[in-house]
Order: structure tokens, then sequence, then C-alpha cells
């Protein structure tokens, strides 16, 4: 007995390191965003970089797909491709030139849930109950503090990021949404927004003005290439894919609640944006929220209205 136990907890640790990894991974994405965009290298050169890698890498599974994406439709293409890809990318980033990292890791990964769980309602007919609605309600209670405070703060443009990182988070969240009726794998549905996102940023980077990629230092573009195309753009998803497998669903997004403060933690020790009290509390209060939102908790009702079929 004492065996087989140990066998079975295997996986399970082997998962939640894995849901740990990809939290951590996206917790530096933010920082080596919030870096790149308030140094030397322009978001479109730090989107090129992000999407351009994991398409040259995975362009064989891209070949072999289009069966999937005809299946999944043109409308649900296009609503992933402006949810996660150069789009929202472009907006992101543009975001975090206003607001330190630490309240992108709040107003982005924080807010997400949130969103989604305002969509389904409004579209679908979904109802939350319990423990949700509550960790929904603390999501909110932070972000209301924190945009509150950058507004009264004389001066201040953080309110000008936070207002383009809910554009993003809700965006995110449209994504989330036509993924999960798409029909289409993670990794056909990223090598696809990969590729067109390239497309996108290279036609945006030839009519804009500023410094190309073969202006920027090597070391810069090395360091930026690995954090945006191989941790994000491909690690993250396989970790974060492994932990859904084996831990399920709530579970792994659970393991999301702790993006805002890890996120805090690293911009202190890296860029030195220390959190200020306000901030603290509401990482504190958007970690907990999401938490609960996520529906790891024991007995909390999830009650789906049936989507009328496909005719």
């Amino acid at each position: 007995m004492q065996r087989m136990t140990g066998i079975s907890s295997k996986p399970m640790l082997v998962g939640s390191l894995a849901a740990l990894s990809s939290v951590l991974i996206w917790s530096g994405w933010i920082v080596f965003t919030r870096h790149g965009v308030t140094t030397d290298v322009p978001p479109v050169t730090l989107g090129l970089l992000r999407y351009s890698i994991p398409t040259v890498i995975m362009l064989p599974l891209l070949l072999r797909s289009g069966g999937a994406y005809r299946r999944a439709g043109w409308a649900k293409c296009a609503i992933m491709i402006c949810g996660s890809g150069a789009p929202f990318f472009l907006i992101c980033s543009l975001g975090m030139t206003f607001a330190p990292a630490a309240h992108v890791g709040i107003m982005l990964p924080g807010v997400m849930p949130m969103f989604v769980a305002l969509f389904s309602v409004l579209l679908f007919g979904e109802r939350f109950g319990g423990a949700r609605l509550v960790g929904y309600g603390l999501v909110l209670a932070g972000v209301l503090a924190l945009g509150g405070a950058g507004l009264l703060e004389a001066g201040a443009g953080d309110w000008r990021g936070h207002a383009l990182l809910l554009l993003s988070a809700a965006s995110w969240a449209c994504f989330t949404l036509a993924f999960k009726r798409s029909g289409l794998t993670a990794w056909q549905a990223a090598v696809l927004i990969n590729a067109v996102s390239v497309v996108v940023m290279i036609a945006v980077d030839a009519i804009q003005g500023g410094p190309r990629l073969w202006d920027i230092p090597w070391q810069t573009v090395a360091t930026q290439g690995f954090a945006q195309g191989i941790l994000s753009g491909l690690l993250a998803l396989a970790a974060y894919g492994y932990a859904v497998s084996v831990l399920g669903a709530s579970k792994a997004s659970a393991f999301v609640s702790l993006t805002p403060a890890l996120t805090a933690v690293i911009a202190a020790l890296t860029l030195a944006e220390w959190p200020d009290g306000v901030t603290i509390a509401a990482v504190l209060m958007v970690g907990a929220g999401v938490a609960l939102a996520s529906g790891a908790a024991s007995g909390i009702s999830f009650k789906r209205k049936a989507l009328p079929q496909q005719g």
C-alpha cells in the first residue's frame, strides 16, 4: 500500500512542479517585457522574438493542421489570434510602459479569470456560486484599490497602463473562451497564433520608425529571445499543459494565483520596483481571489448551461 501511494504521488508532485514552473516563467516574462519596453527594445521587436522562434520550431505542425483549423472555423481562429497574438502583445507591452511590473501581475493574469467568468455568464449562461463569487469579489476589490490609488496619485500615469492591461486581460479571456470551443489542441492553437502574429509584427515593424532588430545589442536579443520565444513561447505551454493533464484544470489553474506575488518579488529584486502598501494589499487580495475563483476548493458549484448543438 505504501509503495502504491508513493507511485501515485510522484506524478502529482511532478505536475505541481510543472505548474509552478509555468507560473514562474509567466512572472519572469512580465518582468523581462517590462524591462525591455522601458529601456531600448521596442514592443514590436519583443513581439518578433516572442512569436518567430516558436513558429520556426513548430512549423511542421502548422503545415499538417489545416483540417483542424477549418473545422474550428475562421471566426474562432481570428478571436484566438487577436486575443493572445500580436494585437494582445502590442497593447499589453504598451501598458507595461506606464505601469510597474507588480501592477501588471495584478491587472493581467490576476484579472483575466474574472473576465472569463463575466463573458461566460453573458454569452453562455454559466452560473457561479460559493467560493468562486467570493474570489471574483476579492479580485475586483484588489483592482479597484490599485486603480483608485493610481488615479489619486498626482502626475502618475499608472492609470493609462491599468486601462491597457485590463483591455489585454479581456482580450485574453476572449481567446480562452474561443480556444475551449475550437476543438484545437494547445499546440495547434499556439502555432497558428504565432505564425500569423509574426506576419503582423513584420508588417508593423516595416511601417514604424525606431531601431530594428539588428540595431539592438546581440546580448539583449539573445536574452529576450530566450525569455520570450523559448521560455514563454514553448516551455511554459508545455509545463502548464502537463500540469493540467496530471492535476486537472482547476488545481493547475490555482497555481496562477501565485503570479501577482511572484511578479512583485521578481520585479523588486531585479528592477528595484518595490511595491507600496496598496500594491501589496492588492497582490494579496487578487492572489486569494484567483485561488478561490479557480474552483480548486471543494464543494464549489459550477453549473453550466448546455450549449446549442451546431447544425
